[in-house]
């Protein structure tokens, strides 16, 4: 069975940086297509960044130089680096995988990320 777990969330202030780790056991993530997403209440999750298995990178406008997603096969884990915050990046972030529909596949419990002006 997949399992993912997300860490490294917290509290940091506008401007500040976090690292976002998806660990997988049950699954290699080397080679799968690796989505973060991020969820605040009463809104449904959105697409924040993808790496695919052959590499590709792609982000929402809203993250788009200022996240970075990549890979540390060593630890099967894919990592979200997220630069330049802003109190509207403030959510829970997920990581998926296994579909390419978030409707399906396997997600993490979530890490919360808080952004104080």
């Amino acid at each position: 069975q997949v399992q993912l777990v997300e860490s490294g969330g917290g509290l940091v202030q506008v401007g500040g940086s976090l690292r976002l780790s998806c660990a997988a056991s049950g699954a290699s993530l080397g080679a799968a297509t690796v989505d973060w997403y991020r969820q605040t209440p009463g809104n449904e999750r959105e697409f924040v960044a993808r790496i695919t298995s052959g590499g590709y990178r792609m982000y929402a406008e809203s993250v788009k130089g200022r996240f970075t997603i990549s890979r540390d096969n060593a630890h099967n884990t894919v990592i979200l680096h997220l630069n330049s915050l802003n109190p509207e990046d403030t959510a829970v972030y997920y990581c998926h995988t296994g579909d390419p529909s978030p409707e399906y596949g396997y997600w993490g419990q979530g890490t919360q990320v808080t952004v104080s002006s």
